[in-house]
């Protein structure tokens, strides 16, 4: 491992902003550990004046099986990874041209972006140096709860509950509780 996969010394600024464009992202894992682990699925919704504009998500052929654990909570099987599973490098390099510039959205996104950091390095032998908003961090600074999964912010808000643990379904969930934080962010910050 590369001192820059270790220490990570080119990533963005975590920011507690209220933003009008920005790109939410979420990924899928075979593990919790980037060094061991491989993405499973990439998505992302690109954000343009607070209104979804467009998508993007793709699932990931990966070396190893899809375990049983991410199976039972993704939905997501290894025959949907052999059927419809791009290469990693091609998905890293068109999710790279669909981010561009843009600040990342994300629920306990230092996790998305740490693997996304590494695999840019290994893949693409490049940073990935976005700034990010974490919605974690912002529900933790602003809700009254004593958890702040994804879930929990959804039926704090009274959004729809989510059907499946899809990186693209939390990205449009995580839109939804970010766009709600903000609100709470404005009288907060007042």
């Amino acid at each position: 491992m590369s001192i820059f996969t270790k220490n990570r010394l080119y990533k963005g600024k975590s920011l507690i902003k209220d933003l009008n464009d920005y790109t939410v992202v979420d990924i899928e894992t075979t593990s919790l550990d980037s060094s061991s682990g491989e993405i499973l699925e990439i998505s992302a919704v690109k954000v343009r004046d607070k209104k979804v504009i467009d998508t993007f998500s793709n699932l990931i052929k990966i070396n190893d099986e899809v375990g049983p654990f991410t199976t039972n909570l993704t939905g997501i099987t290894n025959e949907m990874v052999l059927k419809e599973g791009k290469d990693l490098t091609e998905v890293l390099y068109n999710f790279k041209e669909f981010l561009g510039n843009d600040i990342i959205v994300g629920h306990n996104v230092n996790f998305d972006i740490n693997f996304l950091y590494d695999n840019f390095i290994k893949e693409l032998g490049e940073f990935l140096s976005n700034d990010f908003v974490d919605t974690l961090r912002l529900s933790r600074m602003l809700l009254p709860l004593s958890h702040h999964k994804l879930d929990d912010l959804i039926e704090y808000f009274n959004l729809e509950k989510r059907n499946e643990h899809r990186a693209l379904n939390d990205c449009l969930l995580t839109n939804q509780v970010y766009l709600k934080l903000c609100e709470k962010l404005v009288t907060h910050s007042s």
